[in-house]
């Protein structure tokens, strides 16, 4: 299983991290939900199999949505002992059981599937001819894989290039979702012997900043919680100079301290033949 998990994955998102990550991370968009299950031609009831699934927010997401009540079974695939936790506790619903696995090794039954779902994870793919051949195996004919995103629009204001800026500093080559390697997909044998050409939405949305918040979403970082603690003491103090600086920060309620923290929904959408 090691081999199949980024090493910086394996340590930032080891036990310890994860409910800091829960609380820090962002929902998933109802307009973005809304339009996956639309790109799903079965009328249902659903079997979803979500991979990378981490702390279940995007799990909670999908079924607390009307749109996605037709969800029979999913089966949340997650390497993380740490996140299995966390998404234990967190997600409670007799439709869903949460196991060990990878993106090339899910341990889901052949043709089981009517949707699989990552969702801010599959840019820590390391083999992506292996991934593709699981997700066909995995998918019912005419089944769906989507690749779900929440980004910082980080062109947005120059506090937030700033912030982000500061936490790609200590990335030191680690995979990230901007970089666009997880494309590589698209090339690979298995992807394109089943899937037709992606499709892809981008949603734009506006959530509530504040300085604590902007603390703790930078320190959720896997690349964050691996510094040791003098590193983690001098980010802390670089991310709070760059949000109380506030370049271009437009504030919400300034007695209590909120302001607008642009972000973006990426979605991209492959069916299978």
């Amino acid at each position: 299983m090691a081999a199949s998990v980024n090493p910086i994955a394996q340590a930032g998102f080891g036990k310890g991290t994860n409910e800091l990550y829960n609380k820090a991370r962002p929902e998933y968009q109802h307009q973005a939900l809304s339009h996956l299950r639309h790109a799903i031609t079965s009328s249902g009831p659903f079997n979803v199999v979500e991979i990378g699934a981490g702390t279940g927010l995007f799990t909670r997401s999908l079924l607390a949505h009307p749109e996605w009540a037709a969800v029979r079974a999913l089966k949340a695939v997650e390497p993380s002992e740490g996140m299995r936790e966390t998404f234990a506790k967190y997600t409670e619903d007799a439709r869903v059981v949460v196991a060990e696995g990878t993106f090339d090794a899910t341990g889901v039954d052949d043709g089981w599937a009517d949707l699989i779902i990552i969702a801010q994870a599959f840019h820590w793919c390391v083999d992506y001819e292996g991934a593709a051949a699981e997700f066909a195996r995995v998918l019912k004919p005419r089944g769906a894989l989507a690749l779900i995103w929440n980004h910082e629009e980080r062109c947005a204001a120059q506090w937030l290039k700033q912030f982000r800026d500061r936490v790609e500093r200590d990335e030191k080559g680690t995979p990230h979702a901007r970089s666009g390697i997880w494309r590589e997909l698209f090339a690979t044998p298995s992807y394109n012997n089943f899937f037709h050409t992606p499709e892809e939405e981008v949603f734009r949305y506006e959530t509530v900043g504040s300085l604590d918040g902007m603390v703790s979403r930078g320190l959720s970082s896997s690349r964050i919680a691996v510094l040791s603690s003098a590193e983690k003491e001098m980010f802390v103090k670089d991310v709070k100079d760059i949000v109380q600086r506030g370049e271009g920060k437009v504030w919400i309620e300034q007695e209590k301290g909120t302001f607008v923290y642009p972000h973006r929904t990426e979605l991209v959408i492959s069916k299978r033949t």
